[in-house]
């Protein structure tokens, strides 16, 4: 298992499919991990097809990467820069990102800081609600450290603490991570992105809310919706898939 040391923090990737064309990075969601989120779904197979290389990596806090427990390790502008890091690692100049819910919101953040480090920017089960005021009121952290996940009381929490246990995740730094500062999306700072964009959530997906609602704020950029996905059922969708291949090549409208 490749891994290399971001902020002091170890974390793993894969890096797989052909060296001599373009490089995706595939960044994940909250209490998922690279191998759920994107081999199992799929995208591996699918980048290589294309003859893209594929590059992923477990968040900190998840999957095979550090898992500290200590909130202030979970800076958001400072998980985006590990996605720099690898980069730097690898001895890439440019490649193009896409991340999926917080991995979205990551992916964004990494490409407000380094613009110039990527040709295509997709965003993944996230829309208009990334604009909106994010409360954090701790509901997400609570219930990764409830000792019985049947205390839970809202559905949703319970649905990530079930699938956080599913995958063999620690609680309690994804705890920390749900505890770890997250400055707000500006809207101004959208409307300079100078890469092509690329939105995709489903048409049942509550968290995200419309993707045409994240769309409006940022020039140029595109949105799918996904008929019947959910937050949950959009990433392994074929139309999720063909929509990304048809914007990489120029197709989408």
């Amino acid at each position: 298992m490749p891994e290399f040391t971001s902020d002091g923090v170890v974390l793993a990737f894969d890096d797989s499919g052909p060296r001599r064309g373009g490089a995706m990075v595939l960044v994940h969601g909250f209490a998922s991990n690279r191998i759920e989120n994107w081999k199992r779904m799929g995208w591996y197979d699918a980048l290589e097809r294309k003859g893209i290389r594929c590059i992923a990596l477990d968040n900190r806090g998840h999957g095979q990467s550090g898992k500290p427990h200590d909130p202030a390790l979970y800076d958001r502008a400072a998980m985006a820069r590990d996605i720099l890091a690898l980069l730097q690692h690898l001895g890439i100049e440019r490649a193009d990102l896409m991340g999926y819910s917080m991995g979205a919101r990551l992916a964004l953040t990494a490409a407000l800081q380094a613009p110039d480090r990527f040709g295509h920017l997709i965003l993944g089960g996230v829309g208009g609600r990334l604009l909106e005021p994010n409360p954090a009121d701790g509901r997400m952290a609570d219930a990764m450290a409830a000792e019985d996940p049947a205390s839970i009381e809202d559905s949703m929490l319970r649905s990530f603490r079930h699938f956080a246990d599913e995958q063999g995740e620690d609680r309690l730094a994804l705890a920390a991570c749900s505890r770890g500062a997250s400055a707000p999306i500006e809207r101004a700072a959208l409307a300079g992105l100078p890469m092509p964009v690329l939105v995709v959530a489903g048409a049942r997906d509550s968290l995200a809310g419309d993707p045409q609602g994240l769309v409006s704020a940022i020039r140029g950029a595109r949105a799918v919706t996904l008929p019947g996905c959910d937050h949950f059922s959009a990433i392994p969708h074929a139309l999720y898939k063909a929509s990304v291949f048809d914007f990489l090549e120029g197709w989408l409208d």
